[in-house]
């Protein structure tokens, strides 16, 4: 019987002569490729919740743009109005009152929101909010938790689950501080240094909850810390914004930050992403004195395509039941993934809030929301060979996740789709138990 690699080479042959073909000019072979041994997947199309590859093979998708396709991919509505704008041009060097309505919008669903400014993508937001904090307080420094990821910018690099720090000065990680996600390590250093400009956080955890904030009052306590030391509190919400409700994570917790950054679901698939916030933060940005006014240029900020893509999908959003959707199947296919682990008796944990689903294999736990095994175990569980074997398991079974072991639902994810997932999970099991990979 053919192995696991065996397969996959087979399967996706196409794919593989299209990464050589990338290797010669593209560093890596390719932008999106997140490092699939022996090659990534080349896809050619999607539609709703699958896609096919340049070998025509479809693929139910739970990687849904990284997170950025709530609605699945090519959805009706978006298409159709992305096109309609395209005749009318793709940028027009002015204003538009399309930035508007996205913006009201925005502030109309993020309860937080006073305020928004538009950029280019979810990193760029991230250096904005940053940019924001320092220019508010006067201070020059910024805490970050440990695994936390908030773009690959200079400044948030360190300790990110990018395990490299080539090419980025000494001088400006001096300005980070990374701390493990405790209240008391917090307090600790914000008492300590006076000179913190912001709090940086993912409110769901390290890598959009792989390593879940495990004190359930630790949203609170953030809140508590930053006022009391006049620190700006920042909610990166560039995954979790619209799909932990359709107020975020924010609505969800109940828990309003100072700042927030956006991307993804905000510009409805398209590039984009936003700041939003207290307007006496925010208006740094509309200054009337030159000299005061915080520089936040961009090319194609607010663009016409990303606005109308971004308006469309917000106002669904706001107006139909989606994330009821997102959720349902979410819920679904998390009892399908534990089923298929107790037939198999494989030891895993299956976790996430919403439509964000988790796996952890080889370790036994019965939390369900978010998890309660400690940050170390959890990292061991969703890297390494295990991690990578059963991705290209599942891809050899049609189904494609997101790394970590994980599964990002969206609102057209079908019952039969999360059935034929748990049972391509469970065919996956057993082929990396016969492999003795787990």
């Amino acid at each position: 019987m053919a192995t696991i690699l065996e397969r996959y080479t087979t399967k996706f042959q196409g794919s593989s002569e299209a990464f050589e073909r990338g290797k010669a000019v593209i560093p890596g072979g390719g932008h999106q490729s997140r490092v699939v041994n022996p090659h990534p997947v080349f896809i050619d199309e999607g539609k709703g919740a699958v896609k096919y590859d340049v070998d025509g093979n479809e693929l139910i998708d739970y990687m849904m743009g990284f997170g950025a396709l709530l609605l699945g991919h090519a959805d009706a509505d978006v298409t159709s109005a992305v096109a309609a704008r395209l005749s009318k041009g793709t940028h027009l060097g002015s204003l538009s009152e399309l930035e508007i309505d996205w913006a009201e919008l925005v502030t109309g669903l993020i309860p937080s929101a006073e305020q928004v400014r538009f950029t280019g993508s979810g990193t760029e937001s991230t250096l904005l909010a940053l940019r924001l904090a320092r220019g508010h307080t006067g201070k020059t420094k910024v805490v970050k938790f440990r695994e936390h990821f908030h773009g690959w910018h200079d400044y948030l690099s360190m300790d990110s689950g990018i395990n490299t720090q080539v090419g980025i000065p000494d001088e400006t990680l001096s300005t980070i501080v990374v701390i493990e996600p405790t209240l008391d390590a917090l307090s600790t250093l914000l008492e300590r240094d006076t000179n913190i400009a912001a709090v940086i956080m993912e409110p769901t955890g390290g890598h959009w909850g792989q390593f879940p904030l495990q004190n359930p009052g630790f949203l609170e306590g953030v809140r508590k810390l930053t006022t009391e030391q006049g620190v700006v509190m920042i909610m990166d919400e560039v995954i979790c914004g619209f799909r932990l409700s359709r107020g975020g994570a924010q609505g969800r917790f109940g828990i309003m930050p100072d700042l927030t950054t956006m991307a993804k679901i905000v510009a409805g698939g398209l590039p984009g992403g936003a700041v939003a916030g207290k307007a006496e933060i925010m208006e740094m940005l509309g200054e009337a004195d030159p000299s005061r006014r915080l520089a936040h240029p961009g090319t194609f900020n607010a663009n016409p395509v990303s606005a109308t893509a971004g308006i469309t999908a917000l106002r669904k959003i706001a107006n139909e039941p989606i994330n009821d959707r997102a959720d349902a199947m979410a819920a679904r296919l998390k009892s399908g993934l534990r089923d298929a682990l107790n037939r198999t008796e494989v030891a895993g944990q299956v976790h996430g809030l919403a439509s964000v689903v988790h796996i952890a294999l080889g370790i036994d736990a019965d939390d369900e929301g978010i998890s309660t095994v400690p940050h170390d175990d959890l990292a061991k569980a969703t890297a390494g060979d295990r991690a990578s074997m059963i991705k290209l398991a599942m891809l050899n079974e049609g189904v494609d996740m997101m790394g970590g072991i994980g599964f990002m639902v969206s609102a057209v994810h079908s019952e039969n789709d999360i059935d034929r997932t748990t049972e391509a999970f469970e065919r996956s099991l057993v082929a990396l138990r016969e492999e003795r990979i787990i």
